[in-house]
């Protein structure tokens, strides 16, 4: 019985996405794609703001452009029906890949269309740029920063992206970027606008995902400290920081989390569930650190507000290929030290770190 509703359920998609490619077209892969009269190319020319390659960055405005997500793994920018490179974003298993491995390219863009009037800028990513503390701070944000260095603010109309969180509206709020109105692509994946801005991808370049986040270029967090630490929220709190990763899933946390909380707390840490704190007060808390340690986590983006020297010890699974925290340490200067833990049986139900005392001891400051 399983069996038959999958083969009815998938009839049902290719049905649609039959009927849809009738509605909106094929979209098609033309290695030309950039070349049209519908595409303003603009190259941001200030000389601090320039990727990891120190390459120059480019804003594309697109007219009367379309954009499809299927908000997993692929976002299409469409020119007429051919899909443009560069700014549509493909992520396969983990992999960046070029724009002829979109999922419109096969399925069509399987969606009604949302017209909208005015200026787009596209903010979409996939599931890696929805709700993540990390890809906001350095992928999000600094999208809109490379628009402004070419477009006025005050122009923009909609931003492209999913419903905000609370951290997110936040954030834009405090530089006075929240009336921006916000077009949610997990309600709209398929739009239409007069004018689509997208930005080249702040960090990002080709292959595994993950390995690219160690490329960070210097001017995000520059930046993001320029706009930001002057709102900190001040409250009291402890300069020795414990970051508290419990509740959500067993990625990266401490099976023997209690124990390590207890002799931290013997030498003088506290513990903070950084989800519990606003924006404004995770910019406080540290920049006003002197020491912090925790598990792997996006928590550790706040490194980018930390005062020189600081003292920081993050802890994970030795087969983990993410090393981007290492990356913002080098840039800010801090004293950053690493453990690598052993593998886990995946199967455990209480995390996947086992952090022995007296090896935390021996890597304590």
């Amino acid at each position: 019985m399983k069996y038959i509703r999958n083969i009815a359920k998938q009839l049902f998609k290719n049905f649609f996405r039959f009927l849809f490619k009738i509605i909106y077209g094929k979209v098609i892969y033309n290695k030309d794609n950039l070349e049209s009269k519908n595409i303003k190319i603009s190259q941001i020319e200030d000389k601090k703001i320039i990727n990891f390659f120190n390459n120059k960055y480019k804003i594309y405005k697109i007219t009367n452009g379309r954009i499809y997500t299927d908000i997993v793994e692929s976002v299409a920018v469409i020119n007429g029906n051919n899909i443009i490179d560069n700014v549509s974003y493909q992520q396969v298993i983990g992999n960046l890949v070029p724009a002829n491995n979109n999922i419109a390219i096969n399925n069509g863009t399987p969606r009604i269309k949302k017209k909208l009037k005015g200026r787009v800028l596209s903010l979409a990513q996939g599931a890696s740029g929805h709700t993540n503390y990390y890809h906001w701070l350095f992928d999000m944000l600094p999208k809109i920063k490379l628009y402004t260095e070419i477009y006025d603010i005050v122009d923009l109309d909609f931003i492209y992206l999913n419903k905000l969180n609370s951290f997110q509206f936040e954030s834009l709020k405090l530089v006075g970027w929240d009336k921006i109105k916000v077009i949610d692509s997990n309600k709209f994946r398929h739009i239409q606008a007069n004018e689509i801005i997208c930005t080249d991808h702040p960090s990002y370049y080709k292959g595994y995902m993950l390995e690219q986040q160690k490329k960070i270029p210097d001017w995000i967090v520059k930046w993001l400290r320029k706009i930001y630490l002057d709102k900190a929220e001040k409250f009291e709190c402890n300069d020795k920081i414990f970051i508290d990763r419990s509740g959500g899933d067993k990625h990266c946390q401490f099976i023997n989390e209690e124990e390590i909380h207890n002799y931290l707390k013997e030498k003088g840490f506290t513990k903070y569930k950084l989800e519990d704190l606003s924006f404004s007060k995770q910019l406080y808390l540290f920049n006003n650190a002197k020491y912090i340690v925790g598990s792997h986590g996006a928590g550790f983006s706040n490194l980018a507000f930390c005062n020189e020297n600081t003292n920081v010890l993050e802890v994970r699974p030795e087969d983990h290929p993410n090393t981007m925290y290492n990356r913002l340490s080098d840039i800010n200067n801090l004293n950053y030290k690493l453990i690598s833990t052993k593998k886990i049986n995946a199967t455990n139900k209480s995390g996947d770190i086992n952090l022995k005392i007296d090896k935390l001891e021996k890597f304590l400051f």
